[in-house]
């Protein structure tokens, strides 16, 4: 049962270890913005518009809430079963739909179809997705959203389980790796050094890897384990400027839900707990320190002391 905290500082931030303490806020608390839906996703921040839009995926919707006001309503509907969302480096909506393609949103409510399939197949459930400096575009694509009508439509997988970058002056696509299992949430260091994608699938753990980007900066190098998750399930994630990575995390337990924030070391630092599983999350709000947590059937909110990253 949700109760908003009523006095500071609100225990469910949470330090790990003492260098989390810089990044809590002491008179601030987590706020439920919104609730009532099935599976939330994909939480992007518009801050020229001053409002979120995240994704209700078995709802087939995509939803708003502004800053300014509080309302919530519906902002597309079908969405295509909508999961991943950001902005690209103009401004425009970029989404991962389960319904097999990656779309752009022009400045007019058009809607452009990036990709949808591969080498003469179709894309799987693409899932989560962020944008880099040079306009490319890097998106993970499972097949979770096929495997049922829940949270899209049952079909066959045509592809194997993928990561892929669009090119952003030619729209040329590439696959970035295919060594993961369930790859899902993905984010760049503040740098753009290092690519970090969760391994949802994995056995017998989640995972986080990450990757050192090659001088050119459409390629990997060799992965390696970043953070073992253990019983936690990681589904998405950002960084913020000092290269902290803020995850959404959850397993149905008192001691797991919520967000895990992870050090650049590796470290687990610092957690807020959520009476529910967070899918993902990002940063936003008019100094981009507002954290905003897409969880099962709510939406939450709590300020922080430091900023996202650009990219996410």
């Amino acid at each position: 049962m949700w109760q908003q905290a009523d006095r500071y500082p609100d225990p469910r931030i949470i330090s790990l270890d003492p260098s989390f303490d810089r990044y809590r806020v002491a008179f601030s608390a987590v706020e439920r913005l919104a609730t009532g839906y099935r599976w939330t996703e994909g939480p992007v921040w518009f801050g020229d518009g001053r409002y979120l839009l995240w994704s209700d995926i078995p709802n087939n919707q995509m939803l708003k809430w502004e800053e300014e006001t509080g309302t919530v309503s519906v902002f597309r509907k079908p969405s295509g079963f909508a999961n991943g969302n950001t902005r690209d480096r103009q401004g425009r909506l970029v989404t991962c739909e389960h319904g097999r393609r990656v779309t752009r949103t022009e400045y007019d409510g058009t809607v452009t179809v990036l990709m949808d399939s591969f080498e003469g197949k179709r894309l799987n459930s693409p899932n989560d997705v962020i944008v880099k400096s040079d306009g490319s575009i890097w998106f993970t694509d499972p097949p979770m959203g096929i495997a049922g009508h829940y949270e899209g439509n049952k079909a066959e997988q045509e592809l194997p389980h993928s990561v892929y970058r669009i090119d952003g002056a030619t729209g040329e696509a590439t696959v970035v790796t295919r060594e993961l299992s369930g790859p899902n949430g993905l984010c760049f260091s503040p740098d753009e050094r290092l690519l970090y994608v969760i391994e949802s699938r994995g056995v017998p753990n989640r995972l986080i890897h990450v990757y050192d980007m090659h001088a050119d900066g459409r390629r990997i190098g060799k992965g390696r384990i970043f953070h073992d998750a253990g019983a936690g399930t990681i589904d998405g994630m950002r960084a913020d400027i000092d290269g902290n990575l803020w995850c959404g995390w959850g397993m149905g337990s008192d001691e797991l839900d919520g967000v895990m924030v992870i050090s650049p070391a590796g470290k687990m630092i610092g957690r807020i707990a959520l009476p529910e599983r967070c899918a993902n999350l990002c940063f936003g709000g008019q100094k981009r320190n507002r954290l905003f947590m897409a969880a099962s059937q709510s939406i939450y909110a709590v300020h922080v002391n430091t900023q996202g990253a650009i990219g996410g």
